[in-house]
C-alpha cells in the first residue's frame, strides 16, 4: 500500500515538474534592457546618453538591432533602397564613376556600412553586372560592416540565395561569407577594421544617425552633460539628468567657441570618418554618407521611431530604434586635411544631378501597367519632395585629394594655338549638375 501511494507521489511529481517547465518556458521573459540599464546606473551612477544608446541598440543580449528585424512596412522604419530601386541604382552609377575617375583600379572593394535587408547593395551590384563590358578588367568584391545577426541573416539571403556560410572560427574577422549568383564574392565583418586594405568605395546610408551621441546644455557654470538616470518618484521609469560638475567628454568634444546652447557630438561617427580618411588617402577610393543632418546648426536631434511613428526615447527601452541627425561639419572636421570633403548636399539635388528624372522618363515610357506607374511616380516623389525624403536627407562625400586636382596645362601641338584657359577637375556625379544626351 505505501509502495503504491509512493509510486503514485512521484508521477504526480514528475508531471508537476513537466508542467512547471514548460509553464515557465512559455512564461520566462525576455531580458530586459530597463531591468540591465537600472542595475547599470545603481551601481555606477547617472550614463551618457551615448553608453544608454549602444546599450540600447547594440548590447550582444539585448540590443534593438541585434534581436529584431526593423526593416520595411512592418518594422520600424522604411529607408530609401526600400522605397524604389532606382535609388540603389543611381547609387551603382556613382561608384563606378568615382572607380573610372580613380583610373580604373584593377581591384574595387564595395564596403557598405549598416547594409539593413541588402537591398541597397542588390540594386548596386544589379548595376554592375550591366556595366560588366566596363568592369571586365577589374576584380569586384562586396564587403558588409554588420553587427545585427538577424540583418546579417537577411542580406545573405538576398544576396547569395541563403548560400553564404556562417565562420566556425570565431577569431576569424569575416563571420559569414559566401558568393553571389554571378560569383562575386561577398564577406560580413562587425568592425571597419576588419575589413582588408585596398582601394574601397564606401557607403554609409541611414548609419551614421544610429551611432551613440553625447549630448551637451550650457549652463551658467559651462558645459554640462547630459546623463540617463532613475526617476525618483518611479524606479521602473528613466529621466535626464545635468551632469553637475563637467565630465571628460564634455571637456574634450565641445569646440570652443561653440555658438549653441545644446549640442550632440557623435565622437564615435568621428572615429569612423578618421578610419576612412585614412583609408580612402592612403589606399585610394572614395566614401559616400547619406542621412538625416545638418551643417552644424541644429541642436536637439535625439528622437525615438516604433512602428513608423515617434516614440519617447526612455520609455521601453530596446522597443524602438534610436537615432539623432548627423552633423556634417563634425565629420567633415574630424575627416581633416588628408581628403576632399562635399556637401552636404539634400537628396534631391544629389538624384536629380544624378539623372534620377531622365531615369523615371524611361521607366514610364516602357511601363504599360497603370498600378506600377502609380507606385513608379509615388516613389519618385517620396525620394525627391522636400516635404518627404527630398530635403530632410543629405549626401556627403569624402575623396581622394588628387580626385578634385586641376590637371596639368598640356602643351599644345606644334601650329595649334589655344586660348590660355585654366583646366578644370573633372566633376563629381551627384555634386554636380550632369547633362544627360
Amino acid at each position: 500500500k505505501w509502495i503504491f501511494y509512493f509510486k503514485l507521489i512521484l508521477l504526480l511529481c514528475r508531471r508537476w515538474r513537466l508542467f512547471c517547465s514548460s509553464s515557465s518556458e512559455e512564461e520566462m521573459p525576455q531580458p530586459s534592457v530597463l531591468r540591465h540599464l537600472t542595475a547599470k546606473i545603481k551601481a555606477t551612477g547617472p550614463i551618457s546618453v551615448a553608453e544608454y544608446m549602444r546599450e540600447v541598440l547594440t548590447n550582444p543580449v539585448t540590443g534593438y538591432y541585434v534581436r529584431n528585424n526593423m526593416l520595411g512596412p512592418e518594422g520600424d522604419f522604411i529607408t530609401s533602397p526600400e522605397i524604389s530601386q532606382i535609388f540603389g541604382e543611381l547609387i551603382g552609377v556613382w561608384i563606378v564613376t568615382e572607380w573610372i575617375s580613380a583610373g580604373r583600379p584593377k581591384r574595387l572593394q564595395l564596403v557598405e556600412l549598416g547594409p539593413g535587408k541588402g537591398s541597397l547593395a542588390e540594386d548596386v551590384l544589379r548595376v554592375l553586372g550591366q556595366l560588366r563590358s566596363v568592369l571586365s578588367h577589374c576584380s569586384v568584391s562586396l564587403h558588409l560592416v554588420e553587427v545585427s545577426p538577424a540583418l546579417s541573416g537577411l542580406q545573405a539571403l538576398r544576396l547569395t540565395g541563403g548560400s553564404a556560410q556562417e565562420n566556425q572560427n570565431h577569431h576569424d574577422p569575416v563571420y559569414r561569407q559566401g558568393l553571389t549568383s554571378t560569383g562575386l564574392p561577398v564577406c560580413w565583418y562587425r568592425s571597419l577594421d576588419d575589413v582588408p586594405e585596398g582601394f574601397s568605395i564606401f557607403v554609409a546610408h541611414e548609419f551614421f544617425d544610429a551611432l551613440p551621441i553625447h549630448k551637451f546644455q550650457r549652463t551658467q557654470s559651462g558645459w554640462r552633460e547630459m546623463m540617463v538616470d532613475i526617476e525618483l518618484e518611479n524606479p521602473d521609469k528613466l529621466r535626464f539628468v545635468l551632469s553637475p560638475s563637467p565630465t571628460l567628454a564634455s571637456t574634450a568634444l565641445v569646440q570652443e567657441g561653440e555658438g549653441r546652447s545644446h549640442v550632440e557630438v557623435c565622437a564615435e561617427g568621428g572615429v569612423i570618418v578618421q578610419q576612412l580618411s585614412r583609408r580612402i588617402s592612403e589606399e585610394g577610393g572614395a566614401a559616400l554618407i547619406a542621412d538625416y543632418g545638418h551643417d552644424g546648426t541644429k541642436t536637439d536631434t535625439f528622437r525615438g521611431f516604433k512602428g513608423h511613428r515617434l516614440h519617447d526615447v526612455l520609455a521601453s527601452p530596446g522597443s524602438a530604434d534610436l537615432t539623432a541627425d548627423v552633423d556634417f561639419s563634425f565629420l567633415r572636421r574630424m575627416a581633416g586635411d588628408g581628403v576632399a570633403c562635399l556637401g552636404p548636399i539634400t537628396q534631391r539635388v544629389f538624384l536629380k544631378n544624378m539623372g534620377i528624372d531622365t531615369r523615371m522618363q524611361v521607366l514610364l515610357r516602357n511601363c504599360v501597367d497603370a498600378s506600377i506607374r502609380k507606385q513608379l511616380i509615388n516613389s519618385y516623389d517620396a525620394l525627391t519632395n522636400p516635404d518627404r525624403m527630398g530635403e530632410r536627407f543629405h549626401f556627403f562625400s569624402l575623396l581622394h585629394l588628387s580626385r578634385l586636382a586641376t590637371p596639368p596645362n598640356t602643351t599644345p601641338p606644334e601650329g595649334l594655338t589655344l586660348q590660355k584657359k585654366t583646366p578644370a577637375a573633372p566633376p563629381v556625379a551627384g555634386f554636380t549638375e550632369l547633362s544627360f544626351s
